[in-house]
Formats: C-alpha cells, structure tokens, sequence
C-alpha cells in the first residue's frame, strides 16, 4: 500500500529538518510542548529563575491539559522564589528533570484545551482559575486534575487579564471589608497602599456599599496629582500621603471630615508596616480592629499600649490563601460577584504591564519581568499574556 499524502510529507520533513520533524510528529499525537519558568533553590528571580521546556502527553482519565492565558507577578511570587514565604512552591521531576523544580506563580487563567474521559464539569474551552496557591501558574500548559480548578463558566465581556487577577487583590479586600467588623452606609475606613491591587478594590468595593474611604499613598516626585485623580475616580473619598497623616494638623483635618469626628473610622487596612501602622490606628474609633495583609516596608509594628488599654483597638491578620483553603464554596461565590461587578462595567481591573509571552519570547525577558517587580514605581502589575507557544 502506498504511503499516505500526510505521511509522505512527513517522511520528506525528517529527512530534511529532524528536529523540526519531533514538534510536528508530537503534535499530530496530541502532544502539548510546555515552556515553564522554573527554579531548583531560593533566591533572587534574576539568579535562580530559568526557562524549560517539556512534553505533556494527551489527558487519561481524571486529567486536564491546559493552556494558560494570562498570569499575573504578584509580591507573594516574589516571596516565593526567595524562599521567605508561607507556602513553599512543590518541587518536583514531573516535568522531564532530574533534580526538582518548582514553577513560579500563584495566579492565573487558563483554558482547557482537552480532558481524559472521566472528566466531569469542565468542558474544552472553559476557562478556569486555581483553587489554591502554588499551582504554578508561569508556563504555558499544565496538566492535572479537577479538583485544583474552578471552572468560570460564564466568560462573556471579560478579557484574561481580568480573570486571570480576580482571586487575590480583590477577594482579599472584598473579605477584610466584609469579615473583621460590621460596617454600615457612611462608616469610614482608613487604608495605606491605596495605589495597590488591594488598595484599589477596597475603594471601589466600598464606594458600591456606601463606605468613605481615607487612603494613603506615597508621595511621588512626579504624577501624584494624576494619582490622586485616578484614585478619586475609583470612589476615594479621601487622598492623602504618609506625610500628611503625620503632621500635626491632620486630626483637625480629619474631624472636619468626619463632621467634628462623631462618624466612626471603623477599620483600618494594612499592606505597609511600621510607623505609619502608628500613625493610622490613633485615628480608629474605640474597639475597631487594624487588619495586616502585607509588609511591604519589611518594618515591624511597635503597638502603643494606650491604644489597647484605652481604646481597645485590635491588630488582627488576614492572608486571603488561608480563608480561601477555609471557605472554598465562599471563595467562589466571592470570585463569581466580583467578575459580575466587572462584566458590569462598576468594577475596574488594576492597571496592568502587560509581558508578552510566545513561541519566540527569551528567557531573559521573562525573568527581567519578574525581577523588575522589585524596582523602583510601576504603571501597573506586570502579568505574562500568553500568546501564540
């Protein structure tokens, strides 16, 4: 019997370039080729990261491949690689190694592109987010199982980048708005690093429920002021910087704002640390609570015993991985509203960078991506938007 037209060519192919020929004789069996962003020990992104290649053969069974659309570099990825966070990234030898690695990254969307026969809720083309973190998210395929997705089943009027970022910043705030104390319409709330992904959604989160915020950011040598609009703009009621909140005039001018101080400043939200934790919990009203979410000066908070003594205030902690390990049903809900509110357009995403990532995309600008988090204001987050691998 003579050769088929397909294996013919493929026959000429080989002989002419083998190592283009092992992609395409791969593909035509259903293989993925996966590039990943990888570590084998802690450090610095720019030291320990690299770029590796495998095959991920087609999904048996309870499996899943699939190809990843968006992924955001959050400062808890950073944590991650220098080894200083709660929760380790698995290292391991699936991926065709023969020491471990880990993937880099905790967030992201991907889409399915196949599934083995046993397979239940998930269909080829549904986007889905991680159920928890140290997935790996920085690569372009992945193959596992059900039970570490969620399916997003409704993805109409929604672009990756806004899926992709939904599970951290703005659950995060949507839970510490809603969890440590019962606000109502017109209770203030007082925030530091109002700039950031958390910042913003608690602004915009609280404007939609009738809560004013105060929001301090720090001063820039250029652009505060389109900052500060920007911030406005998302539902700020108040703008101000670090230096503001210490001088020794800001409590006049907070008791003209909160009409000679009789509307409570009910909660405080902290991602910085330090001096300003300070400097923000004087202006609580008794028995409000503090929350911590982030450390970004890397400062300790050194409490004053005359805020607890006398006005009860409480320094309490929140990390949005472990409500979400907690509450999974509630974190979908969660998920779903906030994806509602942006679908809607009375939610926007945060300002992003977007790192393209194709077929042709060298390692170094993936890792540069990655360390540039570390450096200096940014115009946005900095996500890899995947494209054609």
């Amino acid at each position: 019997m003579a050769p088929s037209r397909a294996i013919t060519s493929t026959l000429k192919t080989t002989l002419r370039t083998p190592t283009t020929i092992q992609r395409r004789c791969i593909s035509a069996y259903g293989y993925e080729q996966a590039k990943v962003l990888v570590l084998s020990n802690y450090g610095e992104p720019k030291d320990v990261l690299r770029l590796h290649g495998h095959s991920i053969s087609p999904p048996t069974g309870d499996l899943l491949t699939i190809k990843f659309l968006a992924a955001p570099i959050n400062p808890a990825d950073i944590n991650q690689i220098q080894g200083v966070y709660p929760t380790k990234p698995t290292f391991t030898t699936s991926l065709s190694t023969p020491d471990p690695i880990a993937v880099g990254g905790n967030e992201g969307v991907a889409e399915v592109v196949s599934k083995g026969g046993n397979v239940k809720g998930f269909e080829r083309g549904d986007w889905v987010i991680m159920k928890k973190q140290g997935f790996g998210t920085w690569r372009t395929h992945a193959q596992t199982t059900a039970e570490n997705l969620v399916a997003i089943k409704n993805k109409d009027g929604l672009r990756p980048e806004q899926v992709g970022t939904v599970s951290v910043n703005p659950c995060t705030a949507y839970r510490m708005l809603k969890d440590f104390v019962d606000l109502r319409p017109g209770d203030w709330f007082i925030q530091n690093g109002a700039n950031s992904g958390v910042g913003r959604a608690a602004i915009q989160l609280g404007k939609l429920w009738g809560y004013r915020s105060i929001n301090i950011v720090r001063k820039r040598e250029t652009g505060h002021e389109a900052l500060v609009e920007d911030l406005k703009s998302l539902g700020a009621d108040v703008v101000v910087t670090d230096e503001d909140l210490a001088s020794k005039d800001f409590r006049d001018q907070l008791k003209t704002l909160t009409n000679g101080g009789r509307e409570p400043i009910r909660l405080g939200l902290n991602c910085v640390g330090g001096s300003l934790v300070n400097n923000m919990a004087k202006h609580l009203s008794p028995s409000s609570p503090l929350v911590t979410y982030g450390a970004m000066s890397k400062q300790p908070v050194q409490l004053p015993m005359g805020l607890l003594i006398f006005k009860n205030i409480s320094f309490q902690g929140f990390w949005v991985s472990r409500w979400s390990d907690a509450h999974p049903e509630e974190k979908e809900k969660c998920v779903a509203e906030i994806l509602d509110l942006t679908r809607r357009g009375v939610f926007r995403d945060i300002p992003t960078e977007r790192v393209e990532w194709g077929r042709g995309t060298k390692e170094g600008e993936l890792v540069q991506a990655v360390q540039g988090t570390l450096e200096g204001y940014r115009s946005g987050k900095g996500i890899f938007v995947f494209g054609d691998t």
